[in-house]
């Protein structure tokens, strides 16, 4: 076969996988328990070889839980050899400093056998409402507080269930079946996975995975370092000071562009705290390299060789590579911020390309209660998203999960799961930072039970003091408010308590603006207010120049 028909037929197989992985986590949402994987997609499916470099993810997924598996997987092999491995095993874990940096995130690996031998596996991590201990929160002063730890264990050996292990996970959590459906709807998702490549190594006529594995990878990277080289060489520095839990937390970045590689060192940031906001090393790196390749490399698949360039360091035992026994159920609170952060230096190096901040922490509301009806136990969690920041020639996006991409569930899911009314969801005016090119806005959500009861949240609410700061001129954005429906102001991170016949009402922040307000369109602003997402009051006092009355 000519090289270039060999080269168009491992295109197709690529293109092939896609459709395999993607179709794995399809089987996950259609079977997950879990609104937030059924619904909302918190979640990733990913293929690997034998040596557990990562090939291909589904389009369906986050960064923290993508690119944590990518470097999970590694620790699986150490645990269980691959020559070790038979078909109808399955592999778990949620251990935060292996994979995807709290217990909530339960990660199943997979092998898949052809002709004898593992050839490939397949895995998939997802979000596990309840796991025990307090919740997630950032309430817990150490791991142990936090819920049920799994070790790297079987989770299915031959086919047959660890069924010690799944009585074990019933046993620990408030929501038993629940968590066994969700446990069980992974291993659907690898099942299908491995199912799909065996069909595709026999179609092909294959016997092992290894020579287009190396392909994509190599052209990945080969493609990764090409984007770099295109860039300005030189080092960029810049900070962040964020909400933190009860006092504030600087981030510092240093970002280095070299001839094929850039490095980002978190050197002077804060230390980790006694409380559960820490971040471990793998989901600094997985926001991290998100963020990077965003601006620097967006059209290369995401997969081993695409990742080998970028490189990154955070102090041990800073707030962004903390150490056993730290609490980390709350990390995304800072980890989704990183992107934020990397933006802030490469805006100096390719201000072209690089958006204002937003909002970008996940307002993820996680409720409990008992319904007053049936005496029952709820533990409920619905996600939210404020205003991302303004582009270069566009808008930032309005209540739009960025970056962890996660979808927010249709309130009337949200509803038929737990004795709980949203009372209002919609997009809060105002709240999106004046520019040349202006923040997408927040939102405000109202909730209360169905019966007036009372109900505990599980607050973890970022940039309530600390607002999206605006680029070359333009505004920040609004920042957020966490309150009772009769007035009083709630903390933003902690367990805390509704009470009876009140609601929680939740207004969340905007993403910043970018450029001189002066230079942004009449007729943009003109339509902003004829469509009430600004008022006549704020486009007066920010765009003065477009005479709006």
């Amino acid at each position: 076969m000519s090289g270039a028909l060999n080269d168009l037929r491992k295109q197709l197989m690529w293109t092939r996988l896609i459709s395999i992985v993607e179709e794995s986590a399809q089987a996950l949402m259609r079977t997950a328990f879990s609104t937030t994987v059924r619904d909302a997609g918190d979640l990733s499916a990913a293929i690997f070889d034998s040596r557990g470099r990562m090939i291909a993810e589904a389009v369906t997924g986050t960064p923290g839980h993508v690119n944590s598996m990518a470097e999970g997987v590694r620790h699986f092999l150490a645990r269980f050899p691959a020559e070790t491995m038979e078909d109808g095993d399955h592999f778990v874990t949620n251990d935060p400093w292996l994979t995807a940096g709290h217990l909530h995130d339960i990660t199943v690996i997979s092998p898949v056998l052809a002709h004898g031998k593992v050839v490939a596996l397949v895995g998939c991590c997802c979000h596990q409402v309840d796991i025990g201990g307090l919740g997630q929160g950032p309430d817990g002063r150490s791991i142990f507080e936090e819920g049920l730890q799994i070790p790297l264990l079987k989770l299915a050996s031959r086919g047959v269930l660890n069924q010690d292990l799944l009585d074990i996970l019933r046993t620990n959590v408030r929501t038993p079946l629940q968590a066994e459906g969700d446990m069980l709807s992974y291993i659907a998702c690898n099942r299908s996975g491995s199912i799909r490549l065996r069909a595709m190594l026999d179609e092909y006529g294959l016997r092992d995975f290894d020579e287009l594995a190396d392909y994509i990878v190599n052209e990945s990277l080969a493609a990764t370092r090409a984007a770099i080289a295109r860039l300005p060489q030189g080092s960029w520095s810049a900070d962040m000071t964020i909400d933190g839990y009860d006092a504030p937390i600087t981030l510092r970045a240093r970002l280095t562009i070299g001839a094929d590689s850039i490095s980002v060192d978190y050197d002077g940031s804060a230390l980790a705290v006694s409380q559960g906001i820490n971040v471990v090393l793998n989901y600094c790196r997985a926001y991290t390299v998100f963020g990077l390749k965003c601006v620097v490399a967006a059209e290369i698949p995401n997969n081993h060789g695409a990742l080998l360039p970028f490189v990154v360091e955070a102090p041990r035992g800073s707030i962004l590579n903390a150490q056993r026994p730290s609490p980390v159920a709350a990390r995304h609170v800072i980890g989704q911020m990183l992107p934020d952060l990397v933006f802030g230096c490469l805006g100096q190096a390719l201000p072209e390309r690089t958006p204002a901040e937003g909002s970008s922490c996940l307002w993820s509301v996680q409720l409990r209660g008992v319904h007053g009806a049936t005496g029952e136990h709820f533990d409920t969690v619905f996600f939210n998203s404020g205003g991302s920041g303004a582009r270069a020639s566009l808008d930032g996006l309005s209540a739009t999960a960025f970056p962890s991409g996660v979808r927010a569930m249709p309130v009337e899911v949200t509803e038929a799961g737990a004795p709980i009314v949203i009372w209002r969801k919609e997009l809060r005016a105002d709240s999106g930072g004046a520019g040349r090119t202006q923040g997408g806005l927040g939102q405000v959500v109202e909730v209360a039970t169905r019966d007036g009861s009372s109900f505990e949240v599980l607050a973890m609410f970022e940039r309530v003091r600390s607002a999206a700061r605006g680029r070359a001129g333009g505004k920040d954005g609004a920042t957020g408010i966490v309150r009772l429906g009769s007035g009083p102001a709630l903390r933003a991170k902690g367990l805390q308590r509704v009470p009876a016949d009140d609601r929680l009402v939740l207004e969340l922040p905007g993403g910043a603006g970018l450029g001189d307000p002066s230079e942004r369109e009449a007729a943009l602003v003109a339509d902003d207010v004829a469509h009430g997402r600004l008022s006549c009051e704020a486009a007066a006092r920010a765009y003065p120049h477009a005479l709006v009355r």
